[in-house]
């Protein structure tokens, strides 16, 4: 294999934009001395990373696109930002602002310049958003939640790993199975937070429980795999397992899907419900006390975000992710990686949601 290779060839470059990070500009023949490798070779590299937006050739070197300071700061530049970092996310509205809040206040305390994009949950908008930022130039690192599902959502990942520049995921994270090993990641621990949420309905006394989640969520399989294990660690039945979007279907879809679903609840004999998101509990509970079902006796529902969980009628228990400690440690890693290096190990990290009990499911069932 030649040392142009890429395996190799990434490898240099990563030790380049390490190099440019740590002094703000590189020498040709200091490089290719150091990786003992031709100074056409590292020439060439160069021209990528220069192609990719990320340095400035100049005559004999390269020195970081960017003009942002990244040496140790004086008395005139310590509020200077160090390092530029762009953050796509795939919502400016429901669960992300808080996570961009977050990130906000850490960028500030770090010295990072926070470039924000807002995209949607389809791949080729995401893909579209971070290109942008490539594209542009003068971004040291990325800061991401893509799609991370089936084959495109792998190839995804695998594009985002293989970026000459440190890219962390926001409550994202690879499959293993992927091999991965340079991307890093923050991310709740939604699977302990389904595990949560089911031995929280246990202890009062749920026999027979269902769980409700939002079709094509990234959350909703993590969910579903802690509530499972829970049922089969606490012996307790689990007979209702939805799919499904409420809060986007037309009102008679919505008004027949609930209907659906609260008949199974009935047949079942479920007593308790867990769902994900707040949207989808309040819908259904408001459903319910319409149709004459008395909450929390009949139905205790059990939300998760927490949004706007607090101000249904009965206030609905939650589990509440740590949005803004997500973002703020989404930033931490980032200028952390930026200001050490490759020599820095990789982390990933997660997050426990917090259980707020609330009105929704006080007390026993009726059969208990």
């Amino acid at each position: 294999m030649s040392d142009s290779s890429r395996p190799f060839g990434l490898s240099r470059r990563e030790h380049i934009m390490d190099e440019l990070r740590r002094t703000g500009s590189v020498r040709v023949s200091d490089l290719a001395r150091a990786l003992g490798v031709a100074e056409l070779t590292i020439r060439r590299d160069i021209g990528r990373l220069a192609d990719e937006g990320l340095v400035t050739r100049v005559h004999g070197g390269a020195t970081l696109r960017s003009a942002l300071d990244t040496t140790v700061p004086t008395r005139a530049t310590s509020s200077a930002p160090r390092f530029r970092v762009g953050m796509v996310v795939p919502s400016l509205n429901y669960y992300w602002p808080q996570v961009v809040v977050g990130a906000r206040a850490a960028a500030t305390e770090q010295r990072v310049q926070l470039v924000l994009r807002g995209a949607s949950y389809a791949i080729d908008d995401q893909r579209r958003q971070i290109a942008s930022l490539l594209d542009g130039g003068g971004v040291h690192g990325l800061i991401v939640a893509p799609e991370n599902l089936g084959p495109d959502g792998h190839a995804m990942l695998q594009w985002l790993d293989q970026l000459p520049l440190p890219v962390v995921l926001v409550e994202r994270q690879a499959p293993a199975a992927l091999g991965l090993t340079r991307l890093e990641w923050v991310t709740t621990d939604h699977v302990f937070g389904g595990e949560l949420a089911l031995r929280h309905l246990a202890a009062r006394g749920h026999r027979r429980v269902g769980i409700v989640t939002a079709a094509q969520s990234p959350t909703s399989s993590q969910l579903r795999r802690g509530w499972l294990r829970a049922t089969s660690a606490l012996g307790v039945d689990s007979p209702i397992d939805v799919s499904v979007s409420l809060d986007r279907l037309a009102s008679t879809a919505r008004g027949d899907a609930l209907g659906t679903l609260l008949d199974d609840v009935r047949t079942r004999e479920c007593t308790a419900l867990l769902v994900h998101s707040d949207p989808q509990a309040v819908l259904l509970q408001q459903f319910a006390a319409d149709h004459g079902w008395a909450l929390p006796e009949d139905l205790a529902i059990m939300a998760y975000d927490d949004e706007i969980a607090e101000g249904a009628d009965p206030p609905l228990t939650a589990l509440r992710p740590a949005k803004e400690h997500v973002g703020r440690r989404a930033v931490e890693t980032m200028a952390a990686r930026l200001a050490e290096g490759a020599r820095r190990p990789v982390e990933r990290v997660q997050i426990v949601p917090q259980l707020r009990e609330r009105a929704s499911t006080r007390g026993a069932p009726r059969d208990a």
